[in-house]
This record gives C-alpha cells, sequence and structure tokens, in this order.
C-alpha cells in the first residue's frame, strides 16, 4: 500500500465529515492504493456519531473510537502504528491543509526525504486569513524557542501536515514521550536524530480562525521543548 492518512479528531462533529468527504474525494483519483485511519481522541460531542454513520459511505476507512481523551500526540502515534502504508501522512481534522499538497510532497520523497513537512514560513506560503496577532507573535517567540533548544533551521514545526515514510515512522513514533502539542518537536528531534531527512515545503494554509489552541499550550510546547533538549542530552531516546 503506498499511502495512509491518519486524521486525529477531537471535538470535531462539524467539521470531520467534510474533511473525510475531500480526502476520500481526492484520493479516489489516485491510481495507487490508499487508507484512511481517523482516531477519535475520546471527543464529548457528536464526534463518534459522525463517523460512525459516515464509516459505510468511505471504502478503505478505519475508525479508532478511543473512550479517553490522551492528547494529539498520543493518537497520532497510535495511527501512525497502526498504518500500512508505505508513506504516512497525519492531517488535521479541519482540513487547514488540504490533501492536494501531496502533489507538493511526493518529488521529496523519490529526492530520499523520509520525513516531509508542511510549512507557513518558508518562501511560497500562502495564508487564506491571517491570526490573531497574539497568536502570531507567541507562535514567532515560539518557533526561536524551538530552534534555539532543539531544531535550529526548522521554521515551522507546529502544522499538520507531516508524511513519513514507513520505516522514519517505525523508528520514531516508538519513542514519542510527549502526547499532546510539543509532540511534533519531539517527532521531528528524532528525526534528525535518526539521521532522516527533513524538508519543510510551503503550503497554502486556511485558517477559518475555529483553532481549539489555547494561549496556554504555547507555553506547555516551551516546557516540553525543554525535556526534550533534556532527553537528548541523557540519551534517553
Amino acid at each position: 500500500m503506498r499511502l495512509s492518512v491518519i486524521i486525529p479528531a477531537f471535538n470535531a462533529e462539524k467539521i470531520i465529515e467534510p474533511t473525510l468527504r475531500s480526502v476520500r474525494d481526492y484520493l479516489s483519483r489516485q491510481s495507487y492504493d490508499w487508507e484512511i485511519l481517523v482516531v477519535n481522541d475520546g471527543s464529548t460531542d457528536e464526534t463518534a456519531e459522525v463517523l460512525s454513520n459516515i464509516k459505510n459511505q468511505i471504502s478503505n476507512i478505519k475508525i479508532i473510537d478511543n473512550k479517553i481523551n490522551h492528547g494529539k500526540g498520543w493518537v497520532v502515534k497510535q495511527g501512525m502504528l497502526e498504518a500500512r502504508g508505505d508513506h504516512r501522512l497525519f492531517m488535521d481534522d479541519d482540513n487547514s491543509t488540504t490533501i492536494d499538497h501531496l502533489e507538493k510532497f511526493w518529488p521529496f520523497t523519490v529526492g530520499g526525504c523520509d520525513v516531509i513537512i508542511a510549512s507557513i514560513t518558508v518562501r511560497g506560503a500562502r495564508v487564506a486569513k491571517v491570526e490573531k496577532f497574539y497568536k502570531r507573535l507567541l507562535g514567532k517567540l515560539g518557533n526561536l524557542w524551538i530552534q534555539f533548544w532543539v531544531l535550529p533551521g526548522i521554521w515551522d514545526t507546529q502544522r499538520g501536515f507531516k508524511l513519513f515514510s514507513a520505516r522514519a515512522a517505525q523508528a520514531i513514533f516508538p519513542k514519542l514521550t510527549i502526547n499532546r502539542w510539543g509532540f511534533d518537536v519531539e517527532v521531528l528531534a528524532l528525526a534528525r536524530k535518526f539521521g532522516f531527512k527533513i524538508k519543510e515545503v510551503p503550503i497554502d494554509w486556511k485558517n477559518e480562525g475555529q483553532s481549539r489552541v489555547k494561549p496556554g499550550a504555547y507555553f506547555q510546547v516551551l516546557r516540553e521543548v525543554l525535556k526534550i533538549r533534556w532527553n537528548l542530552w541523557v540519551n534517553k531516546y
């Protein structure tokens, strides 16, 4: 199987169905084989019911319904290790980065990149709706912090659209220790530690202003970056 698409979902009753239909419509036009894995992260709304209703309408889809919320990192790991594809993409449930961006990613897989990540900070990226000032400021300051401690040269670690080769996914995700927002940083830090080539690709990002990331999550990531740095120093991984 060429591609697995992992979609972590949390309280996504209003957005998950159109996202899945968009993904299905794109993949059904491709010549390669694929699968979709949706991991419900203990949603407290009607997400589970929506997924149950749509399951029979989309081929090659698997629903993992967790009753307890574990965090985005935990369920992305769960999906990545459950997946069967030679390449494994995780994308956000709000479809802020549409799956047709894969067209930009595939050439780099031929070029030897095992980890290809979406970015709104490299040249060529476009943002349809600018975030609030404080979010942009926190994001820029946070990236400088991440680059200083862990990932110099990576300008956007937090975009929810990342593609991994199967060998990279199998090497990286079993080692994850962070279950929530800082997991993106840990994933990329491990990719670099294990010698996988990372490529940052500009994308079109459509932000509808419905982010469920609370301001406190930014500070949580900053703390988790220090944890990652410590784990690297003491060779915990």
